[in-house]
């Protein structure tokens, strides 16, 4: 049902050694939408630079590099759709794959990993106070702190997964609607994707 690609790791690892393909997938992570070869040279030399815009000499060099090496070989590989005359280029789902290998990080900075440790510590804390009956935590229940961070976990997990462009969420949504369609009738709307 979510059958995937999967690379052999030399290959992921070849693809990530190159800081300019590492930004195209963190690039079109973002971004729902195709995007032009210019935007994405744009961006980089930015990143590169730290002026904006950034000197043109560099992002020609960069529009160059982009276009004569890296997006063709992310192309060849499947994890981007790349159109050499239109000069466009957008994730494919096999990208997913890569994110494991990259640092992802949340809307407020931190990587993922670094944000449940913390939301684990964090509840580990609460809820061992809770249970010596520390100060300030002996009239919680440690049910009560146990459950709470165990929802959050499971919360974030919903939402990392479902908010990535590329992860489950829109694949899901793809088979949710095709069940509707076979069967004749509604399942639940889940959230994501068209209803």
């Amino acid at each position: 049902m979510f059958g995937r690609v999967t690379l052999p790791e030399t290959e992921i690892y070849h693809v990530l050694s190159n800081s300019r393909r590492r930004a195209v997938l963190a690039i079109l992570w973002r971004q729902p939408e195709p995007v032009t070869l210019r935007e994405v040279s744009e961006e980089i030399a930015t990143r590169e630079t730290g002026e904006r815009p950034a000197p043109r000499a560099l992002r020609e060099s960069v529009y160059n590099a982009l276009h004569q090496t890296h997006l063709p070989k992310l192309d060849a590989l499947g994890l981007v759709r790349y159109d050499k005359h239109r000069k466009i280029v957008e994730a494919q789902p096999a990208a997913g794959q890569l994110g494991r290998y990259m640092d992802v990080t949340t809307r407020m900075g931190i990587s993922w990993g670094e944000y449940y440790r913390a939301l684990g510590v964090t509840g580990l804390f609460v809820t061992v106070a809770s249970l010596a009956g520390a100060p300030g935590f002996s009239a919680i229940d440690p049910l009560l702190p146990a459950t709470a961070f165990l929802g959050i976990f499971a919360l974030s997990t919903g939402y990392q997964l479902a908010s990535a462009p590329i992860g489950w969420g829109p694949k899901l949504a793809h088979h949710v609607a095709s069940l509707r369609g076979r069967f004749g009738f509604r399942l639940p709307y889940i959230g994501f994707g068209p209803p």
